[in-house]
């Protein structure tokens, strides 16, 4: 059983520095906290049962609950997804009965029907849901949700500490679901880029609860649902997998660098579909982890311990291979706070000061940190300790497993920037630009995603939107089309800079255009022209024709940059609803929100 910090004497800001301390705590560290803690309690306050063993009873604490429970994840890229399945089979491994759904195959009116209900739910952009929660969300927030007086849920959140609104959509649910009359079988965690541990942590709680309500003694997972030895390459076991080609797709005189990687699978045992991704964990650029040695004054060759495991790298090695260096987030900074006696960054970091450490922190590094701060006089073990690992790249599959068997082809476009001063780059995109050459190896995992595939049915028609390196996963449809031969219509709208130098895979795309692969080819180049031309402009072009293609049971498929793009697509798109389908606003956006729901609009966003 775990601490349970809500429903508690604390007042929300101790809740929320608890929950943020609880999944970061070994073993070894909670059973000293918990025999400190009762070394201080009064002894009218403490059963003797609870005396022994430092721990507050749980909100369930007593109530035998039912052995059923749902499993509801809010998944763009599928860790929620793949999390979800995980949780369910260690719990149906432990005799409990799990379904298993995406928010949007749920049916909102059943949850008064649930009386145990884990919700596992990603955060994207701005503190939004991701596209397969956004019904079930609007729902639970609107005047018809019911009230769930008699449900006992549990909430994982999954986030980036980076962002602004961190983990903000499972703060929304837990809160939300409190409202509602529900109870807490156990604490929230908020779970940063790194999610695999403290994921493992909450399930572990989870389960204690749920086996305490049934009497039933908790054992840690470890002893109740063995793991095999990992033999299948995954994310947490990735692959080392060789490059094959490494091509610059953009001609001379382009103000891009997008490269055309091909990368073998041989031996991996790993498959994939049209719409999965690739994740490849990226090294530092050498050049900026000396730099930084530099400004810490500290011996790369010192021996640091990574991780709970107890592996020791140098630290050079840690910093190049393990640590992230190139983000600064603001619990970092805080983290940095504690090892610094700098008054100034204190300050920094000072209550009211939210939009200060915002700008601060936007397009600065490490580097700038130690200069503006530091050294910190702190040893290498120290500031390491502080750092989080380098997160995983995901990439769209450009490739189609049928058309290049053993083989997976990515699309990237090398990211470089000045911002305060410095010249910046993309950790893995200038890797792959700058340092990757065929022959190297990389470590690799697919990441398969369910929100973003081809219709079941072949007749289907198909609007792809993909400008840049958002062509990606639409090269993989093309190839998956002409490999099965499909009969169902496809539209694709591609845009660039340049005709001449930015036009990628053109030949591939005209050749699937001349054997009717490719139906209909709409581009738009916003440099070639003094007016700027964009791929929803070509989408408005053609209202007309799209609404009947969406008439006719169409899949419209978007990829690229959400910030921008993807949402003025999506603007476009309710526009031509409107006006071609002769829709109210209103009728138009629910017209979109039902093609959701049919999964026949689907987003790879970023």
């Amino acid at each position: 059983m775990q601490l349970q910090v809500l429903n508690s004497p604390f007042n929300q800001e101790q809740a929320e520095l608890l929950n943020r301390l609880l999944p970061t705590l070994t073993e070894s560290q909670k059973i000293w906290l918990s025999g400190y803690l009762t070394a201080f309690q009064p002894a009218s306050v403490l059963g003797k049962t609870e005396a022994v063993t430092g721990v507050l009873p749980t909100e369930n604490a007593g109530k035998v609950i039912s052995k059923e429970v749902t499993i509801l994840f809010g998944s763009q890229t599928g860790n929620a997804a793949g999390l979800a399945k995980k949780a369910a089979k260690t719990l149906e491994g432990n005799g409990f009965q799990v379904t298993v759904s995406a928010m949007s195959d749920f049916k909102p009116n059943n949850l008064k029907k649930v009386q145990n209900l884990l919700v596992i739910a990603s955060t994207q952009g701005e503190g939004e849901p991701p596209d397969n929660a956004i019904s079930f969300h609007e729902f639970l927030h609107g005047k018809r949700a019911p009230k769930l007086d008699g449900l006992n849920f549990s909430i994982l959140a999954l986030g980036d500490s980076s962002y602004e609104f961190f983990c903000q959509v499972g703060k929304d649910f837990d809160k939300r679901l409190e409202e509602l009359g529900g109870t807490r079988l156990y604490p929230r965690f908020d779970c940063d880029v790194d999610y695999d541990e403290p994921a493992a942590e909450w399930l572990e709680g989870v389960l204690g609860s749920l086996k305490d309500a049934q009497g039933e003694s908790v054992e840690p997972i470890a002893a109740t649902a063995p793991q095999a030895v990992e033999t299948e390459y995954s994310r947490t076991n990735p692959f080392r997998a060789e490059v094959l080609e490494n091509i610059n797709l953009n001609g001379r005189g382009s103000s891009k660098e997008t490269h055309h990687l091909e990368i073998s699978l041989e031996g991996s045992g790993l498959t994939y579909q049209p719409g999965d991704a690739l994740g490849i964990y990226p090294e530092n650029d050498p050049i900026l982890v000396d730099l930084l040695l530099k400004e810490l004054n500290l011996d790369p060759q010192e021996t640091v311990t990574i991780n709970k495991q107890g592996d020791v790298r140098a630290l050079k090695e840690a910093l190049t291979s393990y640590y992230e260096v190139t983000v600064l987030t603001k619990p970092l900074l805080e983290k940095i706070a504690q090892l610094s006696a700098n008054e100034k960054l204190k300050e920094l970091l000072s209550a009211g000061n939210e939009d200060e450490v915002k700008a601060y922190i936007h397009g600065r590094d490490l580097v700038d940190l130690v200069r503006d701060f530091g050294p910190w006089g702190s040893s290498a073990q120290e500031f390491v300790s502080v750092l989080r690992k380098i997160p995983a790249r995901l990439y769209s599959i450009a490739s189609s497993l049928a058309a290049n068997p053993e083989e997976v082809h990515l699309t990237i476009g090398a990211l470089r920037y000045e911002a305060n001063g410095r010249k910046r780059k993309g950790v893995c995109s200038t890797l792959c630009a700058e340092r990757l050459e065929p022959g190297d190896t990389l470590p690799i995992f697919i990441q398969h995603n369910d929100n973003f595939k081809l219709p079941a049915n072949p007749d289907a028609p198909i609007i792809m939107v993909g400008p840049g390196t958002g062509v990606a996963p639409f090269r993989a449809f093309m190839q998956e089309r002409e490999e099965t031969g499909v009969s169902g219509k496809s539209w694709m709208f591609f845009g660039d800079q340049h005709f001449r130098t930015d036009f990628l895979y053109q030949t591939e795309w005209q050749k699937w255009v001349k054997n009717g692969v490719l139906t209909k080819m709409d581009v738009a180049f916003s440099r070639d022209k003094d007016e700027k031309v964009y791929v929803q402009h070509r989408m408005l072009e053609q209202s007309k024709e799209l609404f009947e293609w969406l008439q006719q049971g169409a899949y419209v498929y978007i990829c690229g940059d959400e910030k921008h793009m993807a949402h003025d697509v999506h603007n476009t798109l309710l526009k031509i609803i409107e006006t071609e389908g002769g829709m109210s606003p209103e009728a138009a956006a629910d017209y979109l929100a039902n093609m959701q729901q049919q999964k026949r609009y689907q987003r790879d966003v970023y």
